[in-house]
């Protein structure tokens, strides 16, 4: 099974929360970024797959405790993203399974990627 690894965008937390209040622009505007940073790395390094699981991480910055669930409001853009790209057919179950996780933390680099692995 192959696995590629994304950074998504120059994030250090979440850019989109289940949480947040945002105005609809706003919030669009942050998924059009994210969607589109994406697809375009995607485009460029992971083939076409007929079926792949995406796990999308985020390291922070301290120890605070999280609640990953959050994290699925960035995760839907990114997916969307890899279907742009051309890497799975669509976002489907029959085609694509998703986790989220909260890794350790990293003070001098917190950030958000994805492993996309082909199933």
């Amino acid at each position: 099974m192959r696995t590629w690894t994304l950074r998504v965008g120059d994030y250090t937390k979440p850019p989109l929360s289940l949480n947040d209040r945002l105005h609809w622009r706003k919030k669009a505007g942050i998924t059009k970024t994210i969607r589109a940073g994406v697809a375009d790395d995607a485009g460029r390094t992971v083939p076409a797959c007929s079926a792949a699981t995406v796990e999308l991480h985020y390291v922070p910055r301290d120890k605070r405790r999280r609640d990953r669930d959050n994290l699925v409001a960035t995760l839907k853009p990114c997916m969307d993203g890899l279907v742009d790209a051309g890497v799975i057919p669509d976002d489907t179950p029959e085609y694509l399974t998703w986790t989220v996780h909260i890794d350790p933390p990293n003070r001098a680099d917190p950030h958000l990627y994805l492993l996309v692995k082909e199933a």
